[in-house]
């Protein structure tokens, strides 16, 4: 384990809704199931700075500790000591792409 993603733990559609309305980017939402999102927008930890790769060296999980549903960053590998820790944010397919600008060997070109 490498951190706990932490943050408000709220409904996606509310959240958007008011984000949208005060014009506030979705930067920090990481989406627990359905219905539930995670948003580290105002209040998280260093989680939420961590960056996409298409190669990450981490990989994020969702498990339940005592009925809760938590995120949690696993290492892949080793992390060296200045190594940037990476996960693939996963990224639901759209129409319109985000360009994905992680250079790593193997990159999609897009986060979607």
């Amino acid at each position: 384990m490498v951190i706990e993603y932490v943050g408000q733990v709220i409904r996606q559609v509310r959240r958007e809704q008011r984000y949208e309305e005060e014009g506030i980017g979705s930067s920090y939402l990481f989406r627990v199931d359905q219905d539930t999102i995670i948003d580290a927008t105002k209040c998280g930890n260093l989680a939420r700075f961590i960056n996409h790769s298409c190669n990450p060296n981490c990989y994020a999980k969702i498990i339940t500790v005592e009925s809760q549903k938590k995120i949690v960053i696993y290492s892949r590998q080793p992390i060296s000591i200045n190594e940037e820790i990476t996960y693939d944010y996963k990224f639901p397919i759209e129409e319109t792409k985000i360009p994905c600008l992680c250079e790593a060997d193997g990159c999609r070109g897009s986060l979607n």
